[in-house]
């Protein structure tokens, strides 16, 4: 007696047992013989004798209880909503509950299934978030398209430097555990805190070396001496370029001092470079031995040494180390023998900023088209303006019409939160600040209108 099981299957191999079973039974061979070698029931066989198709009887199906309606309400509470105010956010089994001790709030109960179902069907993951950063440098395209200059045309020595810093140094309490039927390593989840370290690094683009350095902290004076060292390692009337982000230490009066020592050239006194701004300003000059430049502000993936701290840190940084000396060692070996003996290599720079000016703008309207626009901090704000200013003054063409329209839709109905918004704040200076940006994209925005309009005309 042949055991036949239930067995659930797809529409596409349902389809071909019946293909099957119609063409064996043409064939001539008997009921019987068929169910054995298709594996169904002598019944099915027979109900498809005198078939002359394969495909299903119309069938009314059960009624529809969630309608197109029903379902939009459900998304709306669901992605629109919060569980407390203005904090917290749904999961399908709290919304399920919270529907039904409220049925009024979409007209009805539903289950967790349901709404499980309908988010699903419309490819809606409301639960998932990821990380964003604001374009905030109002010149932060010029300042990239010369850093990707750079690296397209890159001049003789060229150096990305950075700081990797706060590295914890963890021991775990059992070694790794990996035996001949684990495909995987198994790593013991408990560790011990042996403080921190700060990597520093060049980068030479040409070649992929690193030169590097752990120290146990990343202050004004450890930089100096770290830059000194590697200002020494080149030949010393060889010109040096450095690609490097914003930070602080990264344009203190001391290392203006260093750079002239070593440019032969005289440094400005400290009352004329009394501000990053200033400092920078003269450290990116051209007319010296050693050039600095600069990324955006929040450009600094920019960086290329960005890439190789991903790497170390995959290959060296994730193990076991007892203190910072055994770590250090670790990543001195890492550096020197094996990546600077075997795996180094120049990175194919292959970013061109292409879309980005788009995605800058775009994600400031949809900023502008939210409620909480105005909760944005004023400082960052002003940012924004002004790089949306010099957005459209200098690259208008790389951006489709329909968005500059709907920034400006959006803008316009945002100006007078703006206004209060700046009133509102006590601080002078700022306050000052935010309004010219506000006054200066107004009036690029209607210049720029005109004179469209006049050559419409």
């Amino acid at each position: 007696m042949h055991n036949y099981q239930t067995e659930t299957l797809s529409g596409a191999d349902r389809y071909i047992k019946r293909l099957t079973i119609s063409g064996l039974l043409k064939s001539g061979l008997s009921a019987n013989a068929v169910s054995c070698y298709v594996g169904c029931h002598t019944q099915t066989v027979k109900r498809w004798a005198g078939r002359n198709d394969i495909y299903d009887l119309l069938r009314s199906g059960r009624p529809l209880i969630y309608g197109e309606d029903r379902q939009l309400e459900v998304i709306g509470f669901y992605c629109q909503s919060q569980p407390l105010p203005g904090c917290g956010r749904w999961s399908v089994r709290l919304a399920a509950t919270f529907l039904k001790n409220n049925p009024g709030r979409i007209g009805c109960s539903i289950s967790k299934s349901t709404i499980h179902r309908t988010l699903q069907s419309h490819n809606l993951k409301p639960h998932r978030s990821k990380y964003f950063l604001h374009i905030s440098d109002p010149d932060f395209f010029p300042k990239m398209e010369h850093i990707i200059s750079l690296y397209l045309n890159p001049p003789e020595n060229l150096f990305c430097f950075d700081e990797c810093p706060g590295i914890q140094v963890l021991q775990r309490l059992v070694p790794d555990l990996r035996t001949e039927e684990m495909k995987i390593r198994l790593e013991e989840f408990e560790y011990i805190r042996n403080g921190t370290t700060d990597l520093f690094a060049c980068f030479e683009v040409s070649t992929g070396k690193v030169f590097s350095e752990c120290h146990a902290c990343h202050d004004a004076e450890t930089l100096v001496k770290f830059m000194e060292k590697h200002f020494l390692s080149i030949h010393k009337e060889e010109p040096i370029h450095y690609i490097l982000d914003n930070l602080n230490t990264h344009c203190d009066y001391e290392l203006c001092i260093l750079v002239a020592k070593h440019s032969n050239v005289e440094c400005p006194s400290e009352k004329e470079l009394d501000n990053m701004n200033k400092r920078r300003a003269w450290l990116s000059g051209e007319e010296k031995r050693i050039v600095f430049h600069f990324t955006p502000f929040h450009g600094s993936w920019l960086n290329m040494i960005e890439i190789w701290f991903g790497i170390i840190g995959t290959k060296c940084l994730k193990e076991s180390f007892a203190s910072p000396d055994e770590m250090h060692n670790a990543i001195k070996v890492f550096t020197c023998e094996l990546w600077n003996n075997l795996m180094a290599h120049p990175f194919n720079w292959t970013y061109d900023g292409e879309g980005l000016h788009e995605k800058a703008l775009v994600r400031f309207t949809q900023n502008l088209k939210s409620e909480n626009v105005t909760k944005m901090e004023l400082r960052i704000l002003t940012k924004q303006l002004c790089l949306m200013k010099n957005l459209f003054s200098q690259y208008r063409n790389l951006i489709p019409k329909k968005c500059w329209n709907d920034f400006q839709n959006a803008f316009q109905h945002k100006i007078s939160d703006f206004r209060k918004k700046i009133e509102d704040e006590p601080g002078q200076k700022r306050k000052k600040k935010a309004l010219i940006a506000l006054e200066e994209l107004e009036s690029t925005l209607s210049d720029g209108n005109n004179i469209e309009e006049r050559h419409a005309a």
